[in-house]
């Protein structure tokens, strides 16, 4: 078969159906690794009365094309974007944001809550890690597995998304904490919680290289929630004994120089896990 190519009689013995079956199944095999004698059938093709028809679909395939890119851009950029946030800020997670950072401040100034600011800082931390484990994902974004196949896709697609994720977050959440007003129940500053909320996100996605996204934010946010809330479950109390309590506990997490350099070397450890399993990204969440 090297030695044997497509002349002009067969190539238009095969355009006019004139050709025998088996004939044609080795003219479509030759043609495949054959650069001349695709050619040579293209030409046949064009020269027949197929051509015409061809010739019609080419010139109203470019039209449209050139159409489309002739367009305003305005229309595809949003779009873009709303793709590339992913599925947490379409989706509920958005929601349960915005009630969080809204109920928190209507208790504190609407029903003179005391431990509106203690419940804003138990939960902001985790917040983030609900939303990168709902972005990400066959189970949240039917177009996952494409999406992961391109080369925008794994790690970077994820960091992306995780971006996305904080930049709604974190202002939304220091916003509400900065509005809450001092009260007499002891708790960290309205900031303190965002170093901690970063290296607890860092931690599930170093994590979710092992165990996957979902059960990776399930260990991480109910592993601080765990820690937060245990301490304070002793015997039974009234809600302002409960509230001094859960405040008491977040300082130790979250308050002084201490805590806060811990936090920061849990954010390096676990962004240098990702950065070393990088490659394991490329496939996850895809099985």
């Amino acid at each position: 078969m090297s030695d044997w190519h497509v002349n002009a009689s067969t190539a238009e013995r095969y355009v006019d159906g004139t050709l025998a079956e088996p004939d044609c199944w080795s003219v479509e095999r030759h043609v495949e690794g054959c650069a001349p004698c695709a050619g040579r059938v293209s030409r046949a093709v064009g020269a027949g009365p197929a051509g015409v028809l061809l010739g019609d679909v080419r010139a109203s395939l470019l039209a449209r094309v050139q159409g489309e890119t002739l367009a305003p851009a305005q229309g595809r950029l949003p779009t873009r974007l709303w793709w590339a946030v992913g599925p947490a800020l379409r989706g509920a997670w958005a929601l349960a944001l915005v009630v969080v950072a809204a109920g928190a401040v209507g208790l504190a100034r609407g029903a003179d809550f005391a431990g509106a600011r203690s419940l804003l800082l138990a939960l902001a931390p985790v917040i983030p890690v609900a939303g990168v484990a709902v972005s990400y994902g066959r189970h949240t974004d039917p177009l996952h597995e494409i999406a992961a196949s391109t080369p925008r896709g794994g790690l970077r697609l994820l960091l992306m998304r995780t971006v996305a994720v904080l930049a709604v977050s974190l202002p939304v959440l220091a916003v509400a904490g900065l509005l809450l007003p001092g009260t007499s129940v002891t708790a960290p500053g309205p900031a303190t919680w965002l170093l901690p909320g970063l290296a607890l996100t860092l931690a599930a996605l170093a994590l979710g290289g092992y165990v996957g996204s979902r059960t990776a934010a399930a260990l991480v946010g109910g592993g601080w929630l765990l820690a937060v809330a245990l301490p304070c479950l002793g015997g039974s109390a009234p809600a302002q004994t409960l509230a001094e309590r859960l405040g008491e506990q977040l300082s130790l997490y979250l308050d002084g120089q201490t805590a806060q350099t811990s936090w920061a070397a849990a954010l390096v450890l676990c962004a240098a896990v990702v950065a070393v399993r990088r490659n394991v990204y490329d496939h996850w969440e895809t099985m």
